[in-house]
């Protein structure tokens, strides 16, 4: 991160903050019924002349890398008065248990299932950038502090020392503070879920390692997450889902260092159509579509196919039969472009 003076970094958190007050744009949806996917819609709205993307993102809830992925061709820092911009508010819950916190690193998103309420609350992030990647696994909330101080991991002072950005030991809180108001501590206890004093660092990759979200959304989320709370780290970018009978696909850009190694590969795709279908009979699903809609990237959960339920009529045979068809278009899938 770039290291700020103290009366420049106090006079931008001013206007932050003057800007963003009374806004509270909390993303609570209602939890869809099991086999349901779902929350949220998508909206549109026309940009004003003094809007950036970023303004708009923020505004609606989403990260940087969300915004831009759902409005290509716009400029982000002046769209332009009149311009339509499409808010990506509708999402694909991850996979597995509705429990606890879950974060989507690939989708730059965290899910949160308060355990007394059948609600969703979700928030885009900030994470690890390449080299200093976040990681993946389960973990737990262990530690939480409101006005935390930062103490600078040695390995971070010698990055900045390197750069002629000297950082000292310990940073009080204050608007200097990289973390915040408030910070959550995992069970891999080098990393937290704080804040952030640079919110236009949410939704990209710029962190080392630590887990930040806009001031707004983690002042929000601090006082309903007990200690305790379990937290899942997945890195998933293609997610499948179900509104009523019908197939949704979300699909984002595999982190860089992935992309790097692994290029075109759609396996993960294929996977997800599986574990969405599970029991049920694939009918007249389409894979050129589906990679179609993986290689846009666009973060937009679009439809692709009607699903038959599975029932006692239909052998079990059957419907592995119809999974097996999906795991052997898995290599044409990683090597083959859509027309």
């Amino acid at each position: 991160m770039r290291w700020f003076s103290k009366a420049s970094t106090q006079a931008m958190t001013a206007a932050m903050l003057a800007f963003f007050a009374g806004l509270n744009y909390a993303a609570s949806f209602p939890l869809p019924p099991t086999g349901q996917d779902l929350i949220g819609k998508v909206q549109n709205v026309s940009a004003k002349y003094e809007d950036t993307l970023l303004d708009i993102a923020r505004k609606y809830g989403l990260g940087y890398e969300e915004i831009i992925a759902a409005n290509p061709g716009v400029d982000p820092w002046i769209p332009g008065e009149g311009t339509p911009v499409t808010i990506p508010t509708q999402f694909i819950l991850p996979p597995g248990e509705r429990n606890g916190i879950v974060i989507n690193l690939a989708e730059l998103r965290l899910y949160y299932y308060p355990p007394t309420e059948d609600q969703v609350i979700t928030h885009p992030l900030g994470i690890g950038r390449e080299g200093w990647a976040t990681p993946t696994g389960q973990m737990k909330i262990i530690e939480k502090r409101a006005k935390p101080s930062w103490r600078v991991p040695k390995s971070i002072r010698q990055e900045h020392a390197a750069k002629g950005e000297p950082l000292p030991a310990v940073v009080p809180p204050g608007p200097d503070n990289p973390l915040g108001q408030f910070a959550m501590r995992l069970s891999q206890s080098q990393y937290l879920l704080h804040g952030t004093n640079q919110p236009w660092g949410v939704g990209m990759r710029v962190s080392h390692g630590c887990i930040r979200l806009y001031p707004e959304d983690i002042k929000t989320l601090f006082p309903q997450v007990p200690i305790g709370t379990p937290v899942k780290i997945i890195n998933q970018p293609y997610k499948a889902g179900w509104l009523g009978e019908t197939l949704f696909i979300e699909a984002h850009p595999p982190l860089s260092e992935e992309s790097a190694t692994e290029g075109n590969n759609l396996t993960p795709l294929v996977k997800a159509i599986i574990t969405a279908y599970g029991d049920a009979r694939p009918k007249g699903t389409d894979i050129r579509e589906a990679q179609k809609i993986a290689t846009q990237q666009t973060g937009i959960p679009t439809s692709l196919a009607q699903a038959l339920t599975y029932n006692e009529s239909q052998p079990l045979e059957e419907a592995q039969h119809y999974a097996a068809h999906f795991m052997r278009v898995e290599r044409a899938l990683s090597i083959q472009q859509p027309d």
